[in-house]
């Protein structure tokens, strides 16, 4: 089967690196499957879990928004955070997500919430994609 050429990058730096048969990914439309040959595309991507699937294998990716830019040959995810399932700190998630929903209690506008139900949605995602490794 072809692959197709996956980079994952954030403002830190390369997070993966990779060659997959498909990728799935949470766009702001819905979900798309990209294959190798895919038409040339970009889209804003959700907070949500980046899946590449290659020889029977899915890797998981927590992605927090950014952008996917499709060639018929490589993936390229621009995102403003992003982390592989297997390094997600699961305490420090859990921690955020208490926190969030703590803050969200406690809001005192609307902008607030807007920014603490967004803390939640990452922390969320992040267990989602941490529990997805096994």
């Amino acid at each position: 089967m072809s692959k197709i050429k996956v980079n994952i990058v954030t403002p830190d730096g390369p997070v993966c690196e990779m060659d997959a048969n498909m990728v799935i990914a949470v766009t702001e439309a819905g979900e798309i499957g990209v294959l190798p040959g895919h038409i040339a595309m970009v889209a804003p991507l959700q907070i949500g879990a980046l899946r590449l699937k290659t020889d029977g294998k899915t890797e998981t990716v927590a992605v927090h928004g950014g952008f996917i830019e499709v060639r018929p040959e490589v993936v390229t995810v621009l995102a403003q955070s992003a982390e592989m399932a297997e390094s997600i700190d699961i305490a420090r998630a859990k921690r955020a997500a208490e926190k969030a929903e703590q803050d969200l209690k406690n809001k005192s506008d609307d902008l607030s919430q807007r920014l603490y139900e967004l803390d939640l949605k990452r922390a969320i995602n992040r267990m989602q994609v941490y529990e997805q490794r096994i």
